[in-house]
């Protein structure tokens, strides 16, 4: 479990196939002395596995799924990436909860400063676009955003100054594929009022409590 707020953002440093997969190696300037062989870390919001540290690098493979629905089997090496370590128990929860499963790439609209923030549209596509609202919570490329507004199947998100440089968020450019995680709470919600079939009913409404 993650909380979307980026810890560091590193560096690929080096590519190779295992397997179906990539191996991955990343300097990054985590406190690595903590990270220990099996630990989860979120790579652009996909939990990955350490498979050996040394020095300022850390290694993870990502399997074929994850190559094929995320970023991360478009990389080289060179590019930055967003890094946070698994939430510890205990630990402040600043962002929101994150399972680092990517639901689906989506595509940068536009991107423009804006006054103090940064203001960035990302188009959700249809899969995903029926889980975003207007104040509530998406994860991009690991970052934990809120939603500002939405229009159709795509949503405006505000980068504040801080985020804009801890994060390449703001060198994003239109066109660019992002990795999406919608609110884990949005999924939920939606599998519990579809058992059984019919969709949403007043009747199913008042069988949870509401109304």
């Amino acid at each position: 479990m993650f909380t979307g707020i980026i810890e560091d953002t590193g560096t690929i440093a080096a590519l190779r196939p295992e397997g179906e997969g990539r191996r991955l190696a990343i300097r990054c300037a985590l406190p690595l002395a903590e990270v220990g062989l099996g630990d989860s870390i979120a790579v652009d919001g996909a939990c990955l596995t350490v498979e050996s540290v040394a020095g300022d690098t850390f290694e993870v493979v990502a399997g074929q799924e994850t190559l094929a629905l995320t970023t991360l089997g478009r990389v080289a090496p060179g590019r930055r990436v967003h890094l946070e370590r698994a939430l510890a128990v205990g630990a402040r929860l600043d962002g929101h909860l994150v399972q680092g499963h990517v639901d689906g790439l989506g595509t940068v609209v536009s991107s423009e400063e804006a006054s103090e923030t940064w203001v960035l549209w990302i188009d959700t596509g249809e899969a995903l676009a029926r889980y975003v609202a207007r104040k509530g919570s998406l994860c991009v490329d690991g970052v934990s955003l809120t939603v500002n507004e939405v229009d159709g199947t795509r949503c405006r998100l505000n980068i504040i100054p801080h985020t804009a440089r801890v994060t390449r968020l703001a060198s994003l450019e239109p066109g660019d594929a992002v990795n999406l995680e919608v609110d884990v709470l949005a999924r939920y919600v939606e599998r519990m009022l579809g058992l059984g079939g019919g969709g949403l009913t007043w009747d199913k409404l008042r069988e949870h409590g509401f109304g």
